[in-house]
């Protein structure tokens, strides 16, 4: 009796060992890439000032960060903003630390948020370069990430777009990174406020609002409001307004991953704005939000465009690359927030051995492919019908049972 049940054991061992599990099932099922991920990202952290310390070993640990991304800066913190010849100095150390394959930058402290004339931001994505500020109320030297379809910006267009984790304090900072990790594939059911407010000349975004609720329509549910603030709401994704100071915030909950902003001249001002700073937003539970460093006026083209915003978050993009590829004119504007939350990037999960579900957001109607390769380098074989994707959520059931073999899924 002993005798057979060691032998039973040594069985049923071999059995689950060589038996593939669900990780190793996952892993042979291949997603498209639609956003940036943590391996992309660089964290740049000033170790003179004790808060950016905390924030960045935090975040690279909260986000599993690599240590070859963490980039370590010294210079006096507490100023509001960098000179020119400072700056580049700070710049050409960052170029030479960053690893090639890095896409993006987050930068860990709120001061300083400007250089020159330009947002902080912006400078590390093109450089310092007075092209990308205005004269007189004029128009900047354009980005060319606006509205790309690229995933990887240093690549195709030879800039690293930065976002700053901004906070007042480690807790308020803190409190913004788990909201976008608790963002990532969580498919959120809010709505989009768009809102036109009795102030003019910050509401000219309101032109494109019902063009915005069309396009989007079966995507997001869209409310298009005139009024000077909405309250007590509890479903927020996105608030996209015109004011200088936006009241009743501290009515409002917003959902992981939310995006808002409010088109005024010195939102970006993040630390002594004498109009509302983009920070307030933060604080009051969106993951991230924009504002202008310097006076703008309200040209639509330095600011974020709702509909593209919107749109480029719903394919899967991070806030980051969202916020980012909404701003035509960019050189002014500050970008805060949790870079890499990705509220609608695709989720994948094996219900039971072989079976899957597949969870896919869309801001259009496309056609899914499932294709079949032995190998992982392919070449890669359809095996289903295209199937439709709908606008909005999606889910997707599909049967892969097989030992070896390896499945691309394609939208």
């Amino acid at each position: 009796m002993m005798k057979f049940l060691i032998q039973f054991s040594i069985s049923l061992l071999i059995v689950l060992f060589f038996q593939p599990s669900f990780a190793d099932a996952q892993e042979r099922v291949q997603l498209p890439r639609t956003g940036l991920t943590p391996d992309d990202l660089a964290v740049i952290i000033n170790d003179d000032d004790p808060l950016s310390k905390q924030i960045g070993d935090y975040y690279q640990k909260i986000r599993h960060i690599p240590a070859a991304n963490m980039i370590h800066l010294r210079f006096q913190p507490g100023r509001k903003a960098l000179s020119r010849d400072e700056f580049q100095q700070l710049k050409a150390e960052i170029d030479r630390t960053a690893p090639t394959h890095v896409q993006a930058y987050a930068v860990a402290w709120a001061d300083p948020y400007r250089v020159g004339c330009m947002s902080l931001t912006s400078a590390l994505a093109f450089g310092f370069d007075e092209d990308y500020c205005s004269s007189e109320c004029g128009p900047t030297a354009p980005s060319p990430y606006f509205n790309s379809s690229s995933l990887n910006p240093a690549t195709d267009h030879k800039l690293r777009p930065a976002m700053m984790l901004a906070g007042t304090s480690f807790e308020q900072v803190k409190a913004l990174i788990d909201r976008g990790v608790a963002a990532d594939h969580s498919f959120p059911e809010g709505r989009a406020y768009l809102i036109i407010t009795p102030d003019k000349a910050r509401s000219v975004r309101a032109n494109y609002f019902e063009r915005t609720a069309k396009e989007l329509t079966g995507v997001f549910p869209i409310d298009i409001l005139e009024t000077e603030a909405i309250t007590d709401r509890h479903d927020i994704l996105f608030y996209f307004t015109g004011l200088a100071h936006v009241p009743q915030l501290h009515t409002l909950d917003f959902l992981p991953g939310a995006l808002a902003d409010h088109l005024t001249s010195t939102g970006g001002q993040l630390t002594d704005s004498s109009q509302m700073s983009s920070l307030r937003w933060l604080e009051a539970g969106a993951t991230a939000s924009y504002g202008t460093v310097v006076e703008p006026c309200n040209h639509m083209q330095k600011f974020p465009v709702p509909g593209i915003v919107m749109f480029h978050y719903a394919l899967g993009a991070s806030a980051i690359e969202a916020y980012w590829k909404s701003v035509a004119w960019p050189g002014e504007g500050v970008f805060v927030g949790e870079p890499l939350a990705r509220p609608f990037s695709p989720s994948l999960r094996e219900v039971r051995a072989g079976q899957f579900e597949l969870r896919i957001f869309s801001p259009r109607e496309r056609l899914l492919r499932i294709e079949r390769s032995p190998s992982a380098a392919g070449p890669f074989k359809l095996i289903t019908r295209h199937s439709p994707l709908h606008r909005g959520a999606n889910l997707i059931r599909f049967n892969f049972a097989e030992k070896g073999g390896y499945l691309r899924v394609r939208w």
